[in-house]
């Protein structure tokens, strides 16, 4: 059975991180063409005339192998035909948003109280007690903890900002805090053989702020 090895990252409190995945897979091309489909227990409200529709309860959101499932969402069209999402949880049940990575057995898996899907830009932000998880099969491969990720869906980039886990009431963005990242070495190389010998176990990393 294959260990891989844990790395912690530490960062400064308020810092940005930056992570790509490295791996030589991209999210699934073929998503970005798909069709925006929407489904939801409760009754929703379509306002045509600035083109919002509402949903409530249980929303499930699919598009492509793109999946957001949250307890309240609220699409936008710009006059330029793209779609921008916001989804919000529900109590004790945070917004989750997962997707297929091209020609790997990987997807990218994570949740928020918040968030926020921009159709145009291809990106979406998790916004406050954030995490985001790059999976191999059923297993966790790299996870980012954070009050606000980033996720660019072309270059595959995360961009995390601190995890004090709450907001701003100025501006609505996440106040200031540490970020933290459990990485591990890509299938195939020979850091991860070399984790794989040692024998050494993935275990959780202890928050940023309670190592010295």
């Amino acid at each position: 059975m294959s260990h891989p090895l844990s790395l912690l990252v530490r960062t400064l409190p308020a810092a940005l991180l930056a992570l790509a995945l490295g791996a030589p897979a991209q999210a699934e091309r073929a998503d970005r063409g798909k069709p925006l489909n929407v489904a939801a227990d409760r009754q929703g409200t379509l306002d045509l005339l600035n083109q919002v529709i509402v949903f409530n309860g249980n929303v499930i959101i699919t598009k492509g192998t793109i999946v957001i499932k949250a307890d309240r969402v609220e699409v936008r069209e710009s006059p330029d035909g793209y779609r921008t999402a916001v989804a919000i949880g529900g109590a004790g049940r945070p917004a989750s948003f997962r997707q297929k990575r091209e020609g790997v057995d990987e997807y990218i898996d994570g949740q928020a109280e918040r968030l926020e899907y921009d159709d145009k830009a291809d990106t979406i932000r998790f916004v406050n007690n954030a995490v985001v998880r790059r999976l191999r099969g059923a297993s966790v491969g790299d996870e980012i903890t954070g009050s606000l990720i980033t996720y660019d869906n072309t270059t595959e980039v995360f961009r995390v900002s601190g995890a004090g886990g709450s907001t701003s009431a100025a501006t609505d963005t996440p106040a200031g805090g540490r970020v933290r990242a459990v990485l591990t070495p890509r299938e195939g190389t020979p850091a991860a053989a070399a984790a794989s010998q040692a024998g050494a176990p993935l275990k959780a990393s202890p928050a940023l702020g309670d190592k010295r």
